[in-house]
């Protein structure tokens, strides 16, 4: 079915109303922009300041996620599909109960597991009796693009659904791309964040080897960022990476997860993923380090940290061969 066939479908939008669920680090921003963008969007957050603020820059508060019933299109921020499915219960036993308005979307703009997301959209049609859809739309650009305006957006949905989303998807990010049907942007967000963990890892091994040779970290990055080695991971993450600054823009743990969902994805189709197998381990130890809620550039702590216990050993086993 397509919008010209039901009208209901892009009447839900043009009213430009939005709900928002999880305004974080990344949230509060988007919603922001797009109160910016002249929408009306009521938003709920676990946490009172973030919702405070949320309403100092004209948001509407919800007193809870099942409030948002009657929005055409609710977005969800929260840190994996089974805290979105939490948060949802609610408004969908309310949905349970008397259908939405035909075209409700319901838009996962978190890094969740591909197959997941489609059985979420499978649940959230049934209940809706197909009246609301579930898109999945994850960001890249971090803080500063949330804030900017200029994320990534990587859509999957039906072409007609995504068009109808679109005006909402150019008020949060500057590229906004269908990749396939439900599900394929969760795959393309785990590609990315394939990208990112390990080019951060490999910037990280590269800063510690250097600096233990005695070399100027920023004098590296500055000249491979001249190099074919130059990335905008390089340009953004790379800073943090030579000053050891990891106040957190997102926690790194979510890494782990984000590339557990490459694994996932790649036994689906019997893809060989080595890179990602190799950074599911290095963001383990970096969990087990404790460092999970530091900024992604933490990394270069958990390198440093396996450095010092490779030279502790390497110290102890010459200490013994000498007696």
């Amino acid at each position: 079915m397509d919008a010209q066939a039901n009208p209901n479908l892009s009447e839900t939008l043009s009213e430009k109303r939005a709900g928002f669920v999880g305004l974080g680090l990344m949230g509060g921003r988007m919603a922001a922009n797009l109160l910016k963008a002249g929408w009306n969007v009521t938003g709920w957050n676990r946490s009172a300041a973030a919702l405070d603020e949320f309403a100092a820059r004209g948001g509407v508060r919800a007193g809870d996620v099942a409030a948002l019933r009657d929005e055409p299109v609710i977005i969800f921020m929260l840190p994996d599909l089974s805290y979105i499915e939490d948060a949802a219960a609610g408004l969908l036993a309310l949905w349970a109960e008397e259908s939405p308005k035909p075209g409700t979307a319901v838009v996962v703009m978190s890094s969740v597991s591909p197959a997941a997301v489609r059985d979420f959209g499978a649940t959230v049609a049934a209940v809706s009796r197909g009246n609301a859809v579930v898109v999945d739309a994850p960001v890249s650009g971090g803080t500063k693009g949330a804030e900017d305006g200029t994320l990534a957006v990587m859509a999957g949905a039906e072409e007609h659904d995504f068009q109808r989303l679109l005006p909402l998807f150019n008020a949060i990010g500057s590229t906004v791309r269908r990749l396939g049907p439900l599900g394929s942007g969760s795959l393309a967000k785990a590609c990315n964040q394939l990208i990112v963990g390990t080019t951060t890892a490999a910037l990280a091994e590269a800063a510690e080897l250097a600096e233990r040779s005695g070399m100027d970290v920023e004098a590296l990055y500055e000249v491979l960022s001249g190099g074919l080695a130059g990335s905008r991971v390089l340009d953004i993450v790379g800073p943090r990476l030579a000053a050891k600054d990891y106040e957190p823009t997102g926690p790194a743990k979510f890494m782990h997860k984000d590339l557990s969902f490459v694994l996932e994805s790649a036994a689906a189709v019997g893809a060989a993923v080595p890179m990602a197998a190799a950074g599911v381990e290095l963001y383990a130890e970096l969990k087990r380090q404790g460092l999970g809620d530091l900024d992604l550039a933490a990394v270069r702590k958990t390198i440093s940290n396996l450095g010092d216990s490779v030279a502790t050993s390497s110290h102890n086993q010459l200490r013994n061969s000498k007696r």
